[in-house]
């Protein structure tokens, strides 16, 4: 997910992680597999092509993986990939920092 314009890994990072949804996807998915539906039901409030889109961007990353089965009804489970499981404790680390610093950052 490399841009022509950023030579910052940081920058990189946080434009792929950045948005509503990519973060939330992770967090769904730290327990396991889960098929298209189930991310769905997770969160009611990201439509399906909403949906798509950012796992097909994840995927694209090498964060998440897709694996298609054939058959009727057609199935498609997602689950992380060694480098999308690396990136939980760091999401970790950032929903700790955002609890743990919640009176400094509301005191005027």
């Amino acid at each position: 997910m490399k841009s022509a314009v950023s030579e910052c890994p940081i920058e990189e990072a946080m434009v792929l992680l950045s948005g509503r949804w990519p973060t939330l996807l992770l967090y769904y998915l730290q327990d396991g597999t889960k098929r298209f539906s189930e991310l769905q039901r997770d969160n009611p409030t990201i439509s399906h092509r909403m949906l798509t889109l950012e796992l097909r961007k994840l995927e694209q990353a090498g964060i998440v993986s897709r694996m298609a089965y054939a058959g009727y009804p057609s199935r498609v489970e997602y689950t992380l990939t060694p480098a999308g499981l690396r990136l939980l404790p760091l999401i970790d680390a950032l929903g700790d920092w955002w609890s743990e610093t919640a009176q400094e950052r509301a005191a005027p």
